[in-house]
């Protein structure tokens, strides 16, 4: 495993669409338990393939219930609404309020290709909508409803 280096705002591959994963290989495997050891690294709850300067449908969360690794997901189901600060590793230092679903079901792939439904309500849910815009080029602040000044963040 390798610590991969984190793309930051400007970068033309946070505005790119991802494109689907066809081959469940080693590389795939590879990439993926970098992304989570990077993820780890940076201390975040998420990070899509995008952030890591590959163009491939591929996400890791882990918001303190364990690794969840998403090959080609889609949300096909969401309800109820939140409305929290968001921050992410590729805008370091920046916040913004965003809304999002409270409740979300996502169908997404396994490192083997094998399908799985995830559900997820508050953090998890919000994570799943952060990390799956990064794969379609949309980053949280596009969605920011007001971003927050330095003195509005909580230590």
């Amino acid at each position: 495993m390798a610590i991969r280096n984190v793309v930051k705002e400007g970068d033309d591959v946070l505005r790119k669409t991802a494109r689907p994963v066809t081959d469940f290989g080693t590389r795939l495997h590879t990439l993926l338990d970098d992304m989570a050891e990077t993820m780890y690294e940076q201390n975040g709850v998420g990070l899509a393939g995008n952030q890591v300067g590959v163009l491939r449908r591929v996400v890791v969360i882990d918001v303190g219930e364990g690794l969840i690794e998403l090959v080609n997901p889609e949300i096909v189901k969401y309800s109820g609404k939140q409305e929290e600060v968001e921050g992410c590793l590729s805008c370091p230092g920046e916040y913004g309020i965003v809304k999002r679903p409270m409740a979300v079901t996502v169908k997404a792939q396994d490192r083997f290709g094998e399908y799985r439904t995830y559900e997820g309500e508050g953090l998890l849910a919000r994570c799943f909508c952060h990390e799956l815009d990064h794969l379609d080029g949309v980053i949280y602040k596009d969605k920011a409803t007001r971003m927050l000044m330095p003195d509005e963040i909580e230590a």
